[in-house]
């Protein structure tokens, strides 16, 4: 790694190129900050291919109290009441701000906002930029903005690969780049990497983001929370296309409606509808497919001839699949979108490591719960940044001594997780798939190959959904169909995974479901 970044020593590390890594280093201007993007900004960034907008009280008829119930029905009683409160109230002007920094948002030709209707919302109060383009204009606007800040020292191409940790403080983080390892030293770090749907064979998640952050924060000793609550969108693009293209919820909200291949409305029925809370309508599109159906999004009537102006993305695709939305049904399925767990964190944004930050995705503030509001997630990213930067600007200490870099670990491949967790962690679990996928992760997770950071990120997850006996928003069990009477969070550390995973891998032998959680 070139000698340059000597003079970065006990700089604020933020790791992540997407949406909420820029906009802490905004936020932290003008206090010099290191931004580390393992590729170029934005090249593997989920943000970038948000298409349905941010979630905020922006209309006449709304209020963030209204937007606050919305949040919390749909968190299915695990959502942290105040800090969901504190997020949704500050969601109006986080919306001013992106408009300040350049964000081509949509408006009436009034010039107020154009607002759009997702499922389990009871107001439109979702704020599009472009049509279905939101995340890239988002996206465009803070990484021009991060390419002039002069306090933001921008290095792409480099991957944190591990962080230097002592007495649970944060020391420093080892990265690599093309020309080899060093320790950047620092006793601030900011994890912004994003979620975990690269974990799993169908996703509409950029390859790239397969949970580095959350390897990096459950080595380093931290706690994580909630890891079991995994949000399938019901409606990814049925192609072979690998991430998958999303068909956005704000086709929904338009009007189109989910039909099977002989055209009945399987989802009329439903309270809601087509717009009923995500991991109820991926339940359902999921079982129409196992009882040998394909599904389609039918906008045929409504948007109708419009589809191609207000979604000029999904056209795009559609097009190249040789469909025309306009008088096509869509084909869909469900694939992994949003992790509602994540690495643990208070109000500020701080973990139980000393030093270490996360905000965005990578992060469990409490604010989804058990099943993520529609377009909550930009918002919870573009607030969040806020508060965590003006806590690690509070937390500067003393300078740290000079070390050399420990040999890095691989560099990490989820090829051998991807099959796993697909077939035991799916839309819908039971014990049995869950344990196979324990048994299989284990002893890659307990190696130092390419897979290993990947195992561990699963098998976490894995022993969250395991313990977990009952079925709560995104976390389906066939065979504990009933949610508890009381809902708590979840926390695990690497420690208590590995302790549970190794019970149950030494009785591989016995018969499966015989070891006791």
């Amino acid at each position: 790694m070139s000698t340059e970044i000597s003079s970065l020593d006990n700089l604020p590390v933020i790791i992540g190129g997407g949406a909420a890594g820029l906009m802490t280093a905004l936020q932290m201007a003008p206090e010099p900050v290191v931004l580390l993007s393992k590729a170029s900004l934005g090249a593997e960034a989920s943000s970038l291919w948000a298409q349905g907008g941010l979630a905020a009280a922006m209309g006449e008829d709304d209020a963030p109290a209204l937007h606050l119930a919305d949040t919390l029905a749909a968190g299915a009683g695990l959502c942290d009441e105040a800090v969901a409160s504190r997020i949704v109230h500050a969601a109006p002007a986080a919306v001013e701000h992106l408009a300040r920094l350049g964000v081509a948002f949509d408006r009436r030709p009034d010039g107020g906002w154009r607002l759009g209707l997702e499922a389990a919302h009871s107001r439109n109060r979702i704020v599009h930029a472009t049509g279905d383009g939101t995340g890239r204009e988002i996206m465009r606007a803070l990484i021009a903005a991060v390419r002039r800040c002069p306090s933001i020292t921008l290095l792409e191409g480099v991957e944190a690969r591990s962080l230097i940790v002592e007495d649970n403080a944060i020391k420093g983080v080892v990265a690599v780049n093309a020309q080899g390892p060093r320790a950047i030293n620092t006793g601030r770090v900011v994890i912004a990497t994003g979620g975990i749907g690269g974990l799993f064979l169908e996703s509409t998640n950029p390859a790239g983001c397969f949970g580095q952050g959350l390897a990096l924060a459950a080595r380093a000793g931290a706690k994580l929370s909630d890891l079991e609550f995994i949000q399938f969108h019901p409606t990814a693009f049925d192609g072979p296309s690998r991430p998958m293209p999303l068909v956005t919820e704000a086709v929904r909200g338009d009007g189109a409606i989910l039909i099977d291949d002989t055209g009945q409305r399987f989802m009329a029925d439903q309270p809601g509808a087509e717009l009923a809370p995500r991991d109820i309508v991926a339940r359902a599109v999921w079982r129409r497919r196992a009882e040998g159906h394909r599904v389609f999004l039918d906008a045929r009537q409504r948007p109708g001839a419009e589809f191609a102006k207000r979604y000029p993305v999904i056209s795009a695709f559609c097009k190249m699949a040789g469909i025309d939305p306009a008088t096509d049904p869509i084909p869909v399925r469900p694939a992994v979108h949003y992790h509602m767990g994540g690495i643990a964190v208070d109000t500020e944004g701080r973990s139980t490591v000393t030093g270490l930050w996360a905000c965005g995705e990578a992060s469990r503030t409490g604010l989804h719960g058990a099943n993520r509001l529609a377009s909550n997630s930009l918002m919870e990213a573009i607030v969040c940044a806020q508060w965590v930067a003006e806590s690690v600007r509070a937390a500067s200490g003393d300078p740290l001594k000079a070390r050399a870099a420990d040999a890095p670990p691989p560099a990490s491949d989820p090829s051998a997780v991807k099959p796993i967790l697909s077939q035991g962690l799916g839309v819908l679990r039971e014990r049995h798939g869950i344990e196979r996928a324990i048994r299989g992760l284990y002893p890659l997770a307990n190696g130092r190959s390419a897979a290993s950071d990947p195992a561990l990120v699963g098998l976490m997850i894995a022993v969250a959904a395991w313990r977990r006996e009952e079925s709560r928003g995104g976390h389906f069990r066939s065979d504990f169909p009933d949610a508890l009477p009381s809902a708590a969070p979840s926390s695990i550390t690497l420690a208590k995974a590995l302790d549970a995973a190794r019970d149950l891998f030494e009785t591989e032998s016995l018969p499966v479901g015989s070891a006791q959680p």
